[in-house]
């Protein structure tokens, strides 16, 4: 099978190749082939626990500097959908992904969540078939470039950002109020004022008025940092 080259790339031979298989075929093809939880579901399970571990293991090492809350959203955002979607693509795991017939190939490509769920059942498939040791490798080799160049920035939004440098010098919040909204009723974009004590600090766009919050408290953000 192919994925034996995938892996190669770290250094890696995995054994048993069933179990690869298994982490590569999708649900849809259950029906198909009268299956029954003969799909990546049971390996997802196990691979998410272990990237877990090991993502936080890792995080733990290289950042000393970190608290248990800044770790805790370093590692959410590095073993996020997004983000484990995006390794599939960039390592190739989705070329490999057997599907049913309900599904197309584009569709697998542009899904987070089956790239994602792929991902993990991998993973899972390396615990079982070659252990811990190398797979801690493996993530580390995939993972450790984002661990040490991921910024607070990436992991933090900014309205929480703002409020936390707002509060550690005043006691009151901020305040988002909502000053416009244009188009249709299906293509909404509204735009959003932050104030502290009647002061603007910001303002926003967005299609939805968190997006539109989130762009005033960046625009406050670099405002400050002027």
């Amino acid at each position: 099978m192919e994925i034996r080259s995938v892996f190669s790339s770290f250094g890696v031979s995995p054994k048993n190749i069933s179990l690869y298989e298994l982490a590569l075929t999708h649900p849809s093809c259950n029906s198909e082939n009268n299956t029954k939880h003969h799909d990546y579901e049971r390996l997802e399970f196990i691979g998410d626990s272990v990237l877990g571990f090991v993502s936080a293991d890792i995080i733990y090492k290289v950042h000393g500097e970190m608290d248990q809350g800044l770790m805790s959203k370093l590692r959410s955002y590095l073993v996020c959908s997004k983000s484990l979607a995006n390794y599939s693509r960039k390592l190739g795991f989705f070329e490999y992904i057997m599907i049913g017939h309900s599904i197309t190939r584009d569709q697998l490509y542009k899904s987070d969540k089956i790239l994602e769920d792929v991902f993990e059942a991998l993973i899972g498939a390396l615990y079982l078939d070659l252990g811990i040791e190398v797979t801690y490798q493996v993530i580390d080799q995939i993972i450790h470039e984002d661990v040490i160049n991921t910024g607070i920035d990436d992991i933090v939004d900014a309205k929480t950002r703002l409020q936390e440098e707002i509060q550690s010098e005043y006691r009151e919040a901020v305040k988002y109020v909502l000053i416009g909204e244009e188009g249709p009723a299906h293509d909404r974009t509204f735009e959003v004022q932050v104030l502290f004590n009647g002061i603007v600090l910001g303002r926003g766009k967005g299609k939805s008025k968190k997006s539109a919050e989130e762009a005033a408290a960046k625009d406050a953000l670099s405002k400050r940092r002027v």
